[in-house]
């Protein structure tokens, strides 16, 4: 589909349209960078489900242990795991049929680039979307 890295329009369209988020590797920890994130787009008005099987929950709210278990459709997969572990996630994302893979800063695996956009995902990659969010949509 599209590297969101290259084409600003396709970013803020896929920040525009989506409705939900699954934060992978969300932590339940307050202090950490990803529950900061997820609080702040679920603040923003997308619906986020954590995703991390080391946790039961957080804030109250079920943590699923992969993205086969999330509810429902999956617009964007937000991936803060280390850059080893994001071509396994865009093959779990494949699979529940995500609309989009987003890496958070620092997290790179051209690779699993390159797969997510020829099986049709929209991608960013090293690339907060609390920043983009704020910066494109606000």
């Amino acid at each position: 589909m599209t590297d969101l890295n290259r084409h600003e329009d396709a970013m803020r369209r896929v920040l525009q349209n989506a409705r939900v988020i699954a934060v992978v590797g969300h932590s339940d920890n307050p202090h950490r960078t990803s529950y900061q994130i997820a609080q702040y787009l679920r603040q923003a008005g997308y619906t986020v489900y954590p995703v991390n099987p080391t946790v039961a929950t957080i804030d109250g709210q079920p943590s699923y242990a992969s993205l086969a278990q999330v509810p429902e459709p999956i617009d964007i997969v937000n991936i803060f795991r280390r850059s080893e572990y994001v071509a396994e996630i865009v093959r779990e994302a494949l699979d529940t049929r995500a609309k989009a893979i987003w890496t958070q800063l620092g997290v790179v695996d051209d690779q699993a680039r390159q797969t997510a956009l020829e099986a049709g995902l929209d991608v960013a990659m090293n690339a907060c979307i609390k920043v983009e969010h704020r910066r494109l949509l606000r």
